[in-house]
């Protein structure tokens, strides 16, 4: 069975085709209404969204499934599963040509994440750092000729990204209480201190860290890194024992006098908030696919187990109880749905999408949690065997609940704007940063001698 790579797709998407608003997304939403302000929810997917969607679970289904659970046996990472994801184009769907990406924008990259997350979440864990946090980091702050160096390769698989922003004792506010300090030192910076919940970080060849060049200075003293753990001394990343992926682990990270070049800053001293806070943002997105894909992924067990299972003659699925549980999570996964696409539409047009972002990303992760939760009832005492995929589906249900600002966070800054506290759009198009869908970094680079 052939995996048509995403390059094959993107002739389809002229560019009066490639920034669309949410009328033309709502894969399954057949809603029917008289109402202009319902209507967008009446067309079913673009061509271009089905094809990058069969892409996705021909490649899960052909060459993940059949080999994740073996690598998982061995607590082996499957950097060849990695490098062919990112040969087909799965992590570069936000980002230009010219850095090795296919532009299709980030409607596309969240169906990618609902569909890798919905056939094996394990596997999706990696790809804020193949495709969302790290690369962006790196493409919004970076000198031209470093965007060019080090995120095509991110971007294919062939180096493994990171991410490390929080640390023991900071929560939430994660660059206020950040503790870990980037001294000074000549033409390097030496970092020291102690990162945790640093996914993958075991296996990375670049990353991004965040540390304090002043640690006086609250979150404006934070600055970003481009760092190279293989290449420097001074790092060391522990895996922590946790009910997640064995092969895809997460990590307490050790600096001792880590070595970064200066030339690796990205921006200036204390714009490292800046940074992580517009990139974030973008991911919220991404981490909300996640959490539908996973949600999808416990109805789909609901569903297949409610019509095996026998009791009294007859499958439970046809008891009432049931399919009132049944119900329920299949409105939320539509809601969910719904939010995570018109929020992912709103960034491909350069909307303000920063309210509609954590709406998204908190009601994907509230459905992953209910359809979890109702999954495991339904499945009774076998919820709890791991030959049973629920028992391990309902810890990433909580792992999406908390990545790119927990629950908590959300609901404050829904709150902040719905009562006019703070507005959750207020820095919309004004971080001085680049836009990965708007500003091609190719434009920056010297023109070819003789060109």
């Amino acid at each position: 069975m052939t995996v048509a790579m995403l390059s094959d797709i993107l002739p389809m998407f002229s560019p009066g085709r490639r920034a669309r608003g949410h009328g033309e997304v709502a894969e399954s939403i057949r809603f029917r209404s008289d109402t202009d302000e319902e209507e967008f929810m009446e067309a079913a997917t673009s061509d271009e969204i089905d094809a990058v969607r069969d892409t996705v679970i021909r490649f899960m289904t052909t060459e993940v499934a059949p080999v994740m659970d073996d690598f998982e046996k061995r607590g082996e990472f499957p950097r060849e599963l990695v490098r062919r994801a990112g040969a087909l184009g799965l992590y570069g769907s936000v980002f230009p040509e010219s850095v090795g990406g296919s532009n299709m924008g980030f409607l596309v990259a969240s169906v990618i994440q609902e569909e890798m997350a919905r056939h094996d979440p394990r596997f999706s864990s990696c790809n804020n750092q193949q495709g969302s946090t790290c690369p962006m980091s790196i493409y919004a702050a970076a000198s031209a000729e470093q965007v060019m160096r080090y995120v095509p390769p991110i971007l294919a698989g062939e180096t493994i990204g990171m991410m490390s922003l929080t640390e023991s004792g900071s929560g939430s506010d994660a660059a206020g209480a950040m503790r870990t300090t980037a001294r000074r030192d000549g033409d390097v910076y030496k970092i020291n201190g102690e990162k945790m919940w640093a996914s993958i970080a075991n296996e990375t060849d670049v990353g991004i860290l965040l540390a304090k060049t002043d640690p006086e200075a609250g979150a404006r003293g934070v600055s970003a890194f481009i760092v190279e753990p293989k290449k420097y001394p001074g790092f060391t990343a522990e895996p922590i024992d946790t009910m997640l992926s064995k092969s895809f682990r997460t990590n307490a990270v050790f600096l001792d006098d880590f070595t970064v070049p200066v030339e690796n800053r990205l921006g200036e001293e204390g714009h490292g908030f800046k940074v992580i806070m517009q990139v974030l943002q973008l991911g919220r997105v991404m981490v909300a696919g996640k959490a539908l894909g996973t949600a999808r992924a416990c109805f789909d067990e609901a569903v297949r187990y409610s019509n095996e299972r026998i009791v009294r003659g007859q499958p439970i699925g046809r008891f009432q109880m049931i399919q009132s549980d049944i119900a329920e999570m299949a409105v939320a996964i539509e809601a969910s749905r719904s939010l995570v696409y018109r929020a992912a539409s709103a960034m491909d047009n350069s909307e303000p999408s920063n309210r509609l972002a954590s709406l998204a990303k908190y009601h994907a992760s509230q459905t992953a949690k209910f359809c979890a939760d109702k999954a495991g009832q339904i499945f009774g005492g076998y919820g709890l065997a791991r030959e049973y995929r629920i028992s391990w589906l309902k810890a990433y249900a909580d792992h999406f609940f908390n990545g790119e600002g927990s629950a908590n966070v959300q609901r404050i800054l829904i709150a902040e704007d719905a009562l006019g506290y703070k507005e959750a759009d207020r820095h919309h198009g004004r971080t001085g940063l680049r836009d990965v869908r708007r500003d091609d970094v190719a434009h920056e680079l010297p023109a070819p001698v003789g060109g």
